[in-house]
């Protein structure tokens, strides 16, 4: 498979997306941050000093989406139709586990708006309760399936 964000000189540059067909392109990444168990009793009681973790954090979230391009060098600005965040707890491993579905009609996928999302969803949980813990842990960030486009649906099996 040919990467495509170098010349034939080797140098980075945007992908040219000018001829291809818009397409309904969705995204789903997923990732989690596990925290002490004061952070997570705080979070399910809702009791964090500073306010409502969660929903504070879907909007962080949703807002990374929004501003992808602006953080990944070769990424193309696109007008994103709909973003879903939504948080699955264990109380039993203190984890929270974030999922960001995106969605746009475009030339271009929304793998990176999706993986950006969970990132900074996940990293405003963390800054909303790092007086609370010192050593959260933030990772498995990935991509659990993309559909539209040229290489079609794709699901990764590690999210079945």
């Amino acid at each position: 498979m040919e990467l495509t964000h170098f010349d034939s000189e080797g140098k980075a540059r945007m992908v040219d997306v000018t001829e291809k067909a818009d397409s309904v392109r969705e995204a789903t990444a997923t990732g989690k941050i596990t925290v002490n168990q004061a952070v997570y009793d705080a979070i399910e009681q809702g009791n964090v000093g500073k306010g409502d973790v969660l929903s504070v954090a879907t909007t962080a979230g949703i807002m990374g989406v929004k501003r992808t391009a602006d953080l990944i060098p070769m990424c193309h600005a696109l007008p994103i139709t709909n973003c879903k965040i939504h948080f699955e707890k264990n109380a039993q491993k203190r984890e929270i586990q974030c999922f960001c579905t995106v969605k746009v009609t475009g030339k271009t996928g929304v793998e990176m708006e999706a993986l950006t999302g969970v990132s900074v969803a996940l990293l405003t949980i963390y800054d909303m309760c790092k007086a609370l813990d010192k050593f959260m842990e933030i990772g498995e960030i990935y991509l659990c399936k993309k559909t539209g486009g040229k290489s079609g649906d794709i699901v990764n099996p590690k999210s079945i």
